[in-house]
């Protein structure tokens, strides 16, 4: 029940944090509110993006041209405009991602400060005694409560937000990460999922630092932040998680546990989250090595960075 009240609370903080924190901050960095160049009121062109295509072939720009007394370039030039229209402009966007690096930044915190003094930290065997009679305190609840209410909020948010062309996959992206926390919460294998959670959620914070830096046009400060995170993200999802998640989940539960049927679905949940941590790690790698080799960070692979939603506790999705 306390998800519900959680969910409106994150949407609340989500329009104080924008208000009062990132427009004024917006301001302050020259970011404008203008969004793209609106395209020229048409009625009959309009009625074709709304009812038929959004990207007219080249029959259909000539069947427009002649109704019209337009030449094809200006039509075409009409459907980018109308398109870019329903983009989000720089300071919804810089917005959007100060509110998510404020979530990150604290929920990052709040699970550091809580796992540092718990015993399944020091020695990830804890995570297994007396399992599944361990208790579940009032810290692990609140922490599963805030991770999974933001991704409620995330996943709803979608169907008021201005609809994306990666609107399916960021709602399959939602649904696999709301599935995955309440399987481990249900399973009461909150221990070990706490460390996945925090683990994953350290690189979402400097993702985001970096949004908010290209989008201010500090280049400096957003290629600093972009190899960090780069660093960050491949020593933590390729050293880190398998050394101490995997081998635990793997090697520690079934010495300790044995093996069950949930035992089987979360540890294949887990070596998929691996195998996309590798793909997800080339390509990072390669996207750094052909900046280096062109001898900077263009604003092509700033893109390709910018689109890695790394907001997930259990599975990234390239969107």
């Amino acid at each position: 029940k306390y998800i519900w009240v959680f969910h409106p609370m994150n949407t609340t903080c989500s329009q104080h944090i924008s208000m009062f924190i990132a427009r004024p901050c917006a301001m302050g960095l020259k970011i404008q509110a203008n969004g793209p160049q609106k395209a020229q009121p048409n009625a009959i062109l309009e009625k074709v993006f709304t009812a038929i295509t959004k990207h007219p072939d080249e029959k259909r720009l000539e069947g427009l041209s002649k109704q019209l007394d337009w030449d094809v370039r200006t039509i075409q030039r009409w459907f980018r405009q109308r398109r870019n229209q329903e983009k989000p402009s720089t300071l919804a966007r810089f917005c959007e991602s100060m509110w998510r690096f404020t979530f990150y930044l604290y929920i990052f915190t709040y699970g550091v400060r809580f796992l540092k003094k718990t015993p399944w930290l020091w020695n990830t065997k804890e995570c297994w005694y007396n399992y599944p009679y361990q208790p579940l305190t009032v810290d692990i609840h609140y922490y599963y409560i805030l991770e999974l209410s933001f991704y409620l909020s995330l996943l709803f948010s979608q169907f008021t937000d201005i609809r994306r062309k990666d609107f399916l996959i960021m709602f399959l992206h939602h649904v696999a990460t709301i599935s995955l926390i309440t399987f481990s919460y249900v399973n009461n294998m909150a221990r070990v999922g706490t460390l996945v959670m925090c683990l994953h959620d350290a690189a979402d914070v400097l993702i985001e630092a970096a949004k908010m830096a290209n989008y201010a046009k500090c280049q400096i400060l957003c290629n600093l932040l972009f190899a960090m995170f780069a660093v960050l993200f491949i020593s933590s999802r390729l050293g880190v998680y398998p050394v101490w998640i995997l081998n635990t989940t793997l090697f520690e539960s079934w010495e300790i546990v044995g093996p069950y049927p949930s035992w089987w679905v979360f540890n294949l949940l887990l070596i998929l989250l691996q195998l996309l941590h590798s793909f997800w790690s080339y390509l990072i790698v390669k996207t750094v090595c052909r900046a280096i080799s062109k001898g900077k960070v263009s604003h092509r692979t700033q893109l390709l960075f910018l689109s890695f939603h790394v907001t997930l506790p259990f599975i990234p999705v390239l969107a």
